[in-house]
């Protein structure tokens, strides 16, 4: 299994990060992308991608509670940490309209700056959108063809938007909430998606799902989204474990796990 979204940079995580990454690996985990959500997350999350090369893999960018924070300075920054080798995406940007915790025209100002980014440095671009799904469309098919790769990260949507956003290109991230009991429609989206472009995450330590829920999430969680996937698919579990790690794989250009 690959977990295509986790915060191992977090508080929450790296005070016990050699522990949650060896449960993870007991538990079947193959890879994690570890996702930037700020300047300094993103600095830690390549630090931490260098320590556990070929296990941990980092993505750097700006979240949109942020976006104000992509100064001039903080946007050469992030293009220095992303052509790092261990960085295989930019991210996560986005636009998030219910918290709105940074204006919304600084939110598309930062997002076309990282959609920028990924372009120059050929890498996939991690995105999060709260209330903004059609935006968030508007915004990317300015860049068709011109991104190697893109993530709708922790999707919630309708079928309608899955379809648009798989048109468009995107790989639709599947994470802890599949699990709940309130997950009827997704579990309905989720079988209108085709199968290579299904990635399963855990956005730890965010979201943990059903036995956990409530409790601090991890990666050695994911086989809980993996199997709620697969019941909805009507599907083997190891199936699905094995096409949305194949997905990542090939998205993000992973190497061999060194772990």
């Amino acid at each position: 299994m690959v977990d295509s979204h986790a915060h191992l940079n977090h508080p929450a995580i790296r005070g016990d990060l050699e522990a949650v990454l060896e449960r993870a690996t007991e538990r079947g985990v193959q890879a994690i992308i570890n996702v930037g959500y700020d300047l300094s997350s993103s600095e830690i999350a390549v630090e931490q991608a260098v320590r556990f090369k070929g296990f941990v893999w980092a993505s750097v960018g700006i979240h949109p509670h942020n976006a104000t924070s992509l100064t001039k300075e903080a946007l050469a920054r992030l293009k220095e940490l992303a052509l790092n080798d261990v960085v295989v995406a930019v991210g996560e940007t986005g636009l998030d309209f219910y918290r709105n915790l940074s204006p919304k025209h600084e939110q598309f100002k930062a997002f076309e700056a990282q959609l920028e980014l990924a372009c120059e440095v050929k890498k996939p671009v991690i995105i999060h959108m709260r209330n903004s799904a059609s935006e968030v469309l508007n915004v990317v098919s300015n860049y068709k063809g011109l991104l190697k790769g893109l993530v709708a990260h922790c999707f919630s949507g309708d079928e309608a938007i899955a379809t648009e956003f798989v048109e468009l290109g995107f790989h639709i991230g599947v994470a802890g909430n599949i699990t709940f009991k309130s997950s009827g429609e997704l579990q309905k989206v989720i079988r209108s998606i085709p199968l290579d472009r299904l990635l399963a995450e855990t956005d730890s330590p965010y979201l943990a799902p059903v036995p956990h829920r409530g409790k601090r999430n991890e990666p050695a969680y994911l086989m809980h989204v993996v199997e709620s996937i697969a019941t909805a698919l009507g599907m083997p579990t190891k199936d699905i474990a094995d096409v949305t790690a194949r997905n990542a794989v090939l998205l993000f250009n992973l190497r061999a796990s060194k772990r």
